[in-house]
This record gives C-alpha cells, structure tokens and sequence, in this order.
C-alpha cells in the first residue's frame, strides 16, 4: 500500500517493531464524497466541516482508550488528520480492500490485535473501545453492529491470520461468517456510541439534539 504522504509502501508514523496492544484502524473517505446522502440537509462546505468533526471525535476517542497502542488513518488523503498520525493510502479499490492491505503491513509489522473504526461515529467512547477489545480477546473477533443489528460499526480481531473484510450490505451476517471460516469465536458487542452512526438526515437531527453536541459547539 502507498503512502499518502510520502510515497513510500507505508506511512514512516507507523511504528517499528512490535506494536504494543491493538492497532486502531479509522476509515474514512475522501471527504468531500463521504455523507452524500446528507445532500438534502448540508451544504457541501458544511458535510466536510461535520465529516472532519466526527473523525476528530473517533481519533480522539481511540487514543484514549487504554487498550489501543496506536492510531492509523486508512484514507486517500490525509487532510486535518494529526500529523503524528500515520495514513496509509486508500488506492481506490475500495474499503474492504484497502483494510486488507492495511492489515497485511500491520501484520509485518508485528501487530495481531486489529480494530477497525468507521470515523462516523461521533459518540463513541474510549470505554466502549476497551470494551470492544477485551471483549475480542476473550475469543479472537468482536463485532459492534449498527442500530439495525444489520451492519457492522466496529469490529476487533485478535489474530495473525489474513480477515476478509466485507463492509457493505449484510456484512455483520457476512463478517461473522468470515469470523467462523477462520476459526474464530464470535462475540457481538451492543454499547451506544458504538452503535450510532450519521448516515441519514434522522441521525443528523438527532446528532444536532445530543447534549455533548450542543455543549462543544458552544
């Protein structure tokens, strides 16, 4: 995988040797093309302004849990992320396929603890991140599901074999199966945070009404 800095086959912010805990992977896209579906409510100056919030509160939600022993951005650029955060390259091909690149060079790397975090969770907690790690611990996959118990919002592997990642319709029933072919022991996770994304205008209004919302935009 490229990096999106530099150039070279992987961000030089990605640690050498063995990374200590579990690595936190947040995807997101390029932002001006992330929340179409919020055409109807936003402008598009202020979807990249909400887009590079939500990161901001999924970055700052990672490097507090106690679990995560680093935070790396999967995207194709790297915009207002931290620049002691390491981004590696989203080429194009897709999500699913740019997660499995990413694992391939953590894994060099020394790294068999792996969350992946969508940046569109904007109540997520540095708890519910610990939760979802020990959790994966205990059996090797972890999965939170999206509101509809039909998608998947975060998931956790603790493993040096090579994950299928199925992001996209069904890909909770899709992401277990993939747990089970592995020889993993699944376990579903249901905490709030985790469980809220901002997908729809019914999720932006509630967003808007959140308490923590109204209190940072003071």
């Amino acid at each position: 995988m490229s990096s999106s800095v530099s150039g070279d086959r992987r961000d030089r912010r990605v640690r050498r040797g063995r990374i200590p805990g579990c690595c936190a992977l947040i995807a997101i896209k390029e932002r001006a093309r992330c929340k179409s579906r919020l055409e109807s409510e936003l402008t598009p100056a202020a979807r990249i302004e909400l887009v590079r919030d939500m990161l901001g509160s999924a970055i700052a939600a990672a490097r507090s849990a106690s679990t995560i022993g680093q935070v790396i951005v999967v995207s194709p650029e790297r915009d207002t992320v931290p620049s002691d955060i390491a981004v590696l390259a989203d080429a194009g091909w897709g999500l699913n396929e740019a997660l499995l690149q990413a694992q391939r060079a953590l894994h060099e790397l020394g790294c068999r603890e792996l969350l992946v975090l969508p940046a569109d969770l904007p109540a997520v907690t540095g708890q519910e991140i610990d939760k979802l790690v020990r959790v994966a611990r205990r059996g090797g996959f972890a999965l939170a599901s999206d509101e509809g118990q039909t998608g998947t919002n975060a998931l956790c592997l603790v493993t040096g074999q090579s994950f299928r990642f199925q992001f996209g319709v069904n890909s909770k029933q899709l992401h277990l199966l993939e747990a089970q072919r592995l020889g993993l022991r699944s376990r579903i996770v249901t905490l709030p945070g985790l469980a809220f994304d901002v997908d729809t205008p019914a999720h932006l209004h509630r967003l808007r009404k959140a308490p923590w919302l109204t209190q940072r935009q003071a």
